[in-house]
């Protein structure tokens, strides 16, 4: 991921030293373990921990080149990184003979996939972090509008009365099930696999597993095959998926918002911000526009986890490559998302106004419903009632603006069939738009008792 969507903490995690830090940290505790069993000396499982601490505690981009280089004759990385763990410094210092006994009975899959659950648990925490802050700004904002009246939409158009509360807690209630599913995935992807070649434990004690599984955190898988079933993490990236999916669900409301025609909400605009390199009156929703695009990318990872999922027999390594890319980009990317979209919804004016009188600019047919009841619960048909109001309806929409035109309220008080069965302070009453607003405290209490 460029550095520009990039946050420290995530990228940190994925970086090279961090990934050596943890290979060798699976090597040290499986030596350690295979010392309790008398499978190698007590002596050369001490002295791999120590050398290899120091040696890893160090390590510089002289080392990663080091390695890069080893690589670049055998072709393989996990045997670069121990031929460089196990190497003799100049100074005379290392492992010495002692380096023999690392990765006894093991295979490369055992570290590597060990060692990237490791890193997917690790980014998981992360994103589960970032996600609680969103979640914060989505309630408070919430809480604060929550009888904010405004008007909702269907298929674009105006349909019937809400709050942005209650449009901010439909989102709250998405993003705390996007949460769920987070601590879903990082709970299924967190196995651990020390069985060796094939994943027999023919050259490997279960019990190296267990004691290495233990030390990291993890559980160990329970079968193995030579690599960790990839279901695992086509679970995962799925779950980022959708939680960016959340993400551009949020963000395009917000652009809708702040279209100059609608003008409910917009973006934070910052002293000294500039919207357009042509016009300097422009005020663009950037923010949600960039967090549309990192969404579709995401979104795009998932795809190939899913791919990944059939591999040959018991093992091939068509879904390394795959892995090397998506596993930090689809982290890092949501990472950086989640925190921009917290930051957003904290800083979203909000116009009050504005959205009242959005809601109004109909002539009240937005209460077309309620009218329609009301007919209905006085004695005449659906069908006619149905037809009575969208006939007045009809009527209001279609001279909106033009002289002699009236509110959806006189056009209803002009029809006998609507005044013989309802008097005018009856109508006012059942358009009452505060009627709308009755239950939102109770939804509102419902939505956040799952916090």
């Amino acid at each position: 991921m460029v550095p520009r969507y990039t946050r420290p903490q995530m990228a940190a995690i994925w970086s090279p030293e961090a990934r050596f830090r943890i290979w060798f940290e699976i090597e040290a505790l499986a030596a350690e373990a295979m010392a309790d069993l008398g499978t190698i000396p007590r002596e050369s499982a001490e002295a791999i921990r120590r050398e290899g601490d120091r040696r890893i505690a160090a390590i510089s981009p002289a080392d990663l080149e080091r390695i890069d280089e080893i690589e670049r004759v055998t072709r393989h990385d996990v045997i670069a990184f121990l031929t460089w763990l196990g190497e003799t410094r100049e100074d005379g210092s290392g492992m010495g003979e002692h380096a023999r006994f690392m990765h006894q009975g093991m295979t490369s899959s055992d570290v590597l996939d060990t060692a990237l659950n490791l890193q997917l648990v690790r980014a998981a925490d992360l994103l589960i972090e970032s996600m609680d802050a969103l979640l914060a700004a989505l309630r408070r904002r919430a809480e604060e509008h929550a009888l904010t009246p405004t008007i909702g939409r269907s298929h674009g158009i105006h349909a019937e009365p809400t709050t942005f509360g209650i449009k901010l807690a439909g989102h709250w209630a998405e993003f705390a099930r996007c949460r769920r599913r987070l601590v879903a995935a990082r709970e299924e992807v967190a196995t651990c696999a020390i069985s060796g070649p094939v994943g027999t434990f023919a050259s490997v004690d279960p019990r190296v597993e267990a004691f290495v599984a233990e030390r990291l955190g993890l559980r160990p898988e329970p079968v193995s095959t030579q690599v960790i079933p990839r279901d695992r993490h086509a679970a995962y990236f799925c779950a980022l998926a959708v939680a960016a999916s959340a993400i551009e669900r949020l963000a395009t409301e917000v652009r809708h918002l702040q279209r100059s025609e609608v003008r409910e909400a917009e973006e934070y605009f910052h002293p000294g911000q500039k919207g357009s390199s042509a016009m300097p009156h422009k005020r663009n929703p950037v923010l949600s526009e960039n967090l549309t695009g990192l969404a579709r990318l995401v979104r795009g990872y998932a795809m190939p986890a899913l791919e990944n999922v059939a591999l040959w027999h018991e093992r091939d390594i068509s879904h390394s490559s795959v892995e090397r890319v998506i596993g930090p980009d689809a982290t890092i990317a949501l990472d950086f998302a989640l925190a921009r979209a917290a930051g957003m919804m904290e800083k979203l004016t909000i116009y009050p106004e504005r959205m009242r009188a959005n809601l109004e600019s109909l002539g009240g047919v937005v209460h077309s419903q309620k009218v329609l009841l009301a007919l209905t619960q006085a004695g005449m048909s659906r069908e006619d009632a149905y037809a009575t109001v969208q006939r007045s309806a009809m009527a209001t929409w279609e001279n909106l603006g033009t002289p002699g035109g009236r509110s959806f309220r006189d056009n209803l008080l002009a029809d006998p069939a609507v005044t013989a069965l309802i008097a005018p302070e009856a109508l006012d009453g059942v358009m009452d738009p505060q009627r709308d607003f009755t239950h939102v405290r109770a939804t509102l209490a419902r939505v956040f008792a799952e916090a």
